[in-house]
């Protein structure tokens, strides 16, 4: 999803989520739930945390240090984090790093979110080519 510069991503998490379709291998039906999100602390909040345990989609994602430090005053345990799913993560990392190698991209020459999300399908299509 493009949204403005000045917006804040974890506001539309659960709109990607809601989105996503990925095709099995044979005729049955896409999947719309993915297993498990990793993210960065920035999606610590807690309505984004309830809205994947009622979807029943498992969390990776570091908690915030103001937020343990509010567990620890009210004794709850930590949240629990896979520290070995959450280093799969430096993958889509990299990925977006080598799209804003494209200068058009880095610099959003194309200001409206049609064509932008065009030019980023023609880079990862050219990337995965490469490869």
């Amino acid at each position: 999803m493009v949204t403005a510069g000045n917006r804040n991503d974890c506001t539309q998490a659960e709109a990607v989520i809601s989105r996503i379709r990925v095709a099995g291998s044979g005729p049955e039906r896409p999947r719309i739930r993915p297993e498990r999100v990793v993210a960065d602390k920035e999606y610590s909040a807690r309505t984004f945390r309830a809205y994947l345990r009622r979807r029943g989609i498992k969390a990776t994602i570091p908690e915030r240090t103001d937020q343990l430090a509010g567990r620890a005053r009210r004794r709850e345990r930590p949240c629990g984090f896979d520290r070995t799913a959450y280093r799969r993560r430096n993958v889509v990392e990299r990925c977006f790093h080598r799209l804003k190698q494209w200068r058009g991209i880095a610099t959003w020459y194309e200001k409206h979110p049609d064509r932008y999300h065009a030019v980023i399908t023609l880079a990862s299509t050219l990337i995965w080519l490469a490869e």
